[in-house]
């Protein structure tokens, strides 16, 4: 399971998570999505930690916390929702059109 953190400031990095999450345990991993244009981060990251009660007492203590000058947003990640594919038709716009 990992911890998702919202409402993050542009300029963190994966260090700044790492170390902020360290106080409460292991930290295994920490990602931190950038938008594909800019490279800038996009404002929030998953971290994920060596058991469920360090990152239970991460969650606890950081959501609604002030950090960087931004209030975090801090829980149990959800699985990422299927949305179908990217491609397709879109029920057919820009096709052929009969009149």
């Amino acid at each position: 399971m990992s911890i998702y953190v919202g409402n993050l400031s542009y300029d963190v990095t994966s260090d700044d998570l790492t170390a902020t999450f360290a106080e409460y345990g292991t930290v295994k991993r920490v990602q931190v999505p950038t938008d594909r244009e800019t490279g800038r981060p996009r404002g929030f990251a998953f971290v994920e930690m060596g058991t469920e009660a360090e990152e239970d007492a991460a969650i606890e203590a950081l959501d609604g916390a002030e950090w960087m000058g931004r209030d975090l947003k801090v829980n149990k990640a959800r699985p990422r929702e299927d949305r179908g594919s990217s491609g397709g038709n879109f029920g057919n716009r820009g096709g052929s059109r009969r009149y």
